[in-house]
């Protein structure tokens, strides 16, 4: 590991470590000493469960072994993990990272109450040879549940209700409603994760481990990194221990003003950002305080970044393709810190030191890591928004400022065209009394089918507005990004500007109200406008900057119409 920084930076830096060692920061982690972070103990000694994983989850190895070889010899070929937030983040990692092995199940993830996610999911998928993975901690999160209902009931279509239930695995706490239900439809296999770990931080646990499993990774080096990592984030001299450093850098540099965390990554190690997104964003995020990570972006000349960024690049050995981007943002004064990976199992090495970083991190901020008080906030919405759909028949939907180019705008002001609506929006909230342009950053929400031509339109626009104003761009899939930055948006200070992007549901699938009851009072597409809507009326009475842009027939059309009207002065 190493940490490019200069003048003030490094000093600052150098005081924080110390006030580390002071304080015996790191010794009163691993002691599970809640004043770290709060003098009031509640969603922090009920939280701190991952500290132990490494070393608990070894002994769990035989089970998940025996288990994926129970499904390879039952004739199953494929898994799809149902799930959101931190179940699914971590087994995307290891999905796209590593791939299957030879003669074991292929993965896929669904993450996405889009009714086009789910049909595509559902016309590709052999009940036959799939095992489902339901994965959820609490047991009740509406999406996961919605995925269970729709491919539960999919299955015994095809199987018939005697065998659907053996196509099935839940991971989730014990005592969980999920527990109860798999056990009444006879799922094949239920993983009981340890209570005392939140969603964020169970990628060393059952949620990220059977997964991998079933993939045929190999636990034990995985583990036995981690383990190597826990080791060193033991330290009690900050200086020594890799976790405590990138903690150190990270919250301080915060408090600096460089709050936009920009991960680099060596290509086969693109897809650990997105976990590294939720963990730090949904840890930093509350209390008027907040870490931005910013995952994917297009790489840019050091001029476009404005001086509220700090780079992270995750190196993997052998590979120089960010070299010269690295070197040029050192050379521009920008703080850089380097993590070295010999093989993409350091992977389980780099789990534990980013999460025991951003526990660092949050002491440094003064904000409990485990906990996330504005998550529900935009759920309390939705569900208002579903219950009156369910007495009227039909959403709340808002009276659109605007109708031109075959998009709906909803913004705060009157407007005469697209291009005049983004202009003023941008306008507005960097003027005085507003955002100040170096603290703020635009947050792109799209509750649209996650495919890789939207998302390559999506890149374009986020590219456009950081090279106008050098502001941090990020890029969201509703509802995914509510289980992951969503905390950080309606928790931080205020300066996000948010474009939300929705769209016409072209087809739409029933949700069952049960499974195995094939009446449904909602749709996949009600829920993902509810879900839409409910963010943006928690965004608004949180005091953000929002403007919402409903894409009325094609996408790619509408995306295009969007990015050509955009920064154009």
């Amino acid at each position: 590991m190493s940490v490019y920084l200069q003048g003030d930076l490094r000093d600052r830096l150098h005081a924080a470590k110390n006030s580390l060692l002071k304080n015996q920061v790191v010794q009163r982690i691993w002691d599970k000493d809640h004043t770290v972070w709060s003098a009031e103990p509640t969603e922090i000694t009920n939280r701190l469960g991952w500290l132990q994983s490494p070393e608990v989850m070894s002994g769990s190895i035989p089970e998940i072994e025996a288990f994926a070889d129970e499904v390879k010899a039952a004739g199953f070929t494929h898994a799809r993990l149902l799930g959101m937030g931190g179940s699914s983040l971590a087994p995307e990692v290891f999905h796209v990272t590593f791939g299957a092995r030879e003669g074991y199940l292929g993965l896929a993830v669904l993450d996405s109450t889009d009714s086009g996610a789910v049909l595509n999911l559902a016309r590709k998928v052999e009940p036959e040879k799939t095992l489902f993975i339901v994965s959820t901690k609490s047991g009740g999160t509406v999406e996961t549940l919605s995925f269970l209902k729709y491919f539960y009931n999919h299955a015994v279509d095809v199987l018939g209700r005697d065998k659907g239930g053996v196509h099935f695995a839940a991971i989730t706490d014990p005592g969980s409603s999920l527990e109860k239900m798999a056990g009444e439809l006879n799922f094949r296999k239920i993983f009981l994760n340890d209570p005392d770990i939140g969603g964020r931080y169970s990628v060393l646990s059952y949620f990220g481990l059977a997964p991998a499993g079933l993939l045929g990774m190999d636990l034990r080096c995985l583990l036995e990194r981690a383990k190597t990592m826990a080791e060193a984030c033991r330290n009690p001299v900050p200086e020594d221990n890799p976790g405590a450093v990138l903690g150190a850098v990270i919250g301080e540099l915060a408090l600096a003003g460089r709050d936009k965390l920009t991960l680099l990554a060596s290509p086969q190690l693109r897809h650990f950002g997105a976990w590294v997104e939720q963990l730090v964003a949904e840890s930093t995020g509350k209390e008027g305080k907040g870490i931005l990570p910013v995952d994917l972006e297009e790489p840019g000349t050091p001029e476009v970044y404005g001086d509220d960024r700090l780079f992270v690049y995750s190196k993997l050995a052998g590979d120089t393709s960010c070299d010269g981007h690295v070197a040029a943002l050192k050379a521009a004064g920008h703080p850089v810190v380097e993590l070295a990976l010999n093989d993409l199992y350091d992977l389980g090495g780099e789990f534990f030191r980013w999460q025991f970083a951003t526990a660092v991190a949050c002491h440094i901020l003064g904000v409990n890591p485990f906990d996330q008080p504005n998550v529900e906030s935009a759920k309390m919405v939705a569900r208002k928004m579903v219950s009156t759909y369910t007495e009227k028949g039909e959403l709340p939907q808002p009276q659109a400022t605007l109708t031109t180019d075959n998009l709906e705008i909803y913004t705060d002001v009157e407007v005469d065209t697209l291009q005049g609506a983004l202009e003023v929006f941008f306008a507005s909230a960097l003027a005085d009394g507003g955002p100040s342009a170096a603290r703020s950053y635009v947050a792109i929400q799209a509750y649209l089918q996650p495919t890789t031509a939207t998302e390559k339109a999506l890149r374009a626009l986020a590219t456009k507005i950081r090279d106008k104003f050098k502001l941090a761009t990020t890029i969201g899939f509703g509802p995914r990004f509510l289980h992951s930055t969503g905390q950080l948006h309606k928790g931080d200070a205020g300066n996000g500007l948010f474009i939300e992007i929705t769209a016409d549901t072209l087809e739409d699938t029933p949700i069952p109200n049960a499974p195995g009851n094939t009446e449904s009072c909602m749709s996949f597409g009600v829920l993902k406008t509810a879900q839409a809507l409910g963010d943006h009326q928690a965004l608004k009475e949180a005091g953000r900057k929002v403007i919402r842009l409903h894409l009325e027939g094609e996408v790619r059309e509408g995306l295009q119409t969007i990015i050509d009207r955009t920064c154009t002065t």
